[in-house]
């Protein structure tokens, strides 16, 4: 499924939005595997990133999920993503490979999200479900992923 084309239809919205909660579900697991892996205590910056990160992809995960049930269908359980996330992933516990991966996380997110928009913006479909409220939604959490990209830098920079 492309996001080079306008959506056409609720159907390709949903899968969309699906797409992203499963997005979301694979930053949470990793943010939450990179904090809890480590024998080394972690750099208390890099800690609260990290914590930061969970957080954060599970309010992105809910409010992409609300939407998705507006639209009347069902997403993947987060189990079902944490325990593909730990049998496909080596956690790095580098102190710059948990960065670097946290930076990717964020970026790919973005990206996604940039996207998305711009795909709903050129489409001229009309979905069941509010199409303003959704760009809200959208836009702020991808001015969220953002902000996490320029976090995650931020560090790296502290301590590069």
């Amino acid at each position: 499924m492309s996001l080079q084309a306008p959506i056409a239809s609720d159907h390709q919205l949903t899968r969309l939005l699906q797409i992203g909660v499963v997005l979301e579900e694979v930053v949470e697991a990793r943010s939450h595997k990179h904090a809890q892996a480590s024998d080394e205590p972690l750099d208390p910056a890099v800690a609260e990133l990290l914590d930061h990160a969970v957080a954060e992809s599970a309010d992105h995960r809910q409010r992409l999920e609300r939407l998705v049930e507006e639209l009347n269908a069902d997403t993947v359980p987060f189990d079902d993503i944490e325990t593909l996330v730990e049998a496909q992933y080596e956690t790095d516990e580098e102190f710059d490979g948990i960065l670097y991966d946290q930076l990717c996380n964020e970026e790919t997110a973005y990206k996604f999200y940039d996207d998305l928009i711009e795909a709903i913006e050129t489409s001229d479909v009309e979905f069941s479900i509010d199409r303003e409220r959704l760009l809200t939604v959208l836009k702020e959490i991808r001015e969220e992923e953002a902000e996490g990209v320029e976090d995650v830098t931020e560090l790296m920079e502290d301590h590069g």
